[in-house]
């Protein structure tokens, strides 16, 4: 989940860049949480406390606005709904990594 993270914050300046090279500065100013590290921790937050999901989602986007949220996620978000939202996106790719923060065995999640 960390490397998660740091990987967000690293790669946040070449997101949609274009950038073809690996020899980049690891950090620069600009460098910075995205959308992608906020649903990871409210993903995580959801696992470890077993506070509802959507509440903790809908109540992260809200407390980091603007972090580059795609636009049927911002959608949902912004509308408060509880339904499922329908995206063409790699956003549950992007926050799986709390599954193997919090367990251990296949069969710990299977089970949870």
């Amino acid at each position: 989940m960390l490397g998660a993270i740091i990987g967000d914050v690293i790669g946040s300046v070449h997101e949609g860049a274009g950038t073809k090279t690996k020899n980049f500065p690891l950090f620069v100013s600009q460098s910075t949480f995205t959308d992608d590290s906020v649903l990871t921790v409210a993903v995580a937050e959801w696992i470890l406390s077993g506070h509802d999901l959507v509440d903790l989602l809908h109540a992260y986007t809200h407390a980091y606005p603007a972090r580059g949220y795609g636009g049927m996620f911002r959608r949902w978000a912004s509308n408060r709904v509880r339904q499922p939202y329908n995206s063409f996106g790699n956003g549950a790719a992007m926050r799986v990594s709390p599954v193997g923060f919090a367990f251990e065995t296949i069969e710990d999640v299977l089970a949870w």
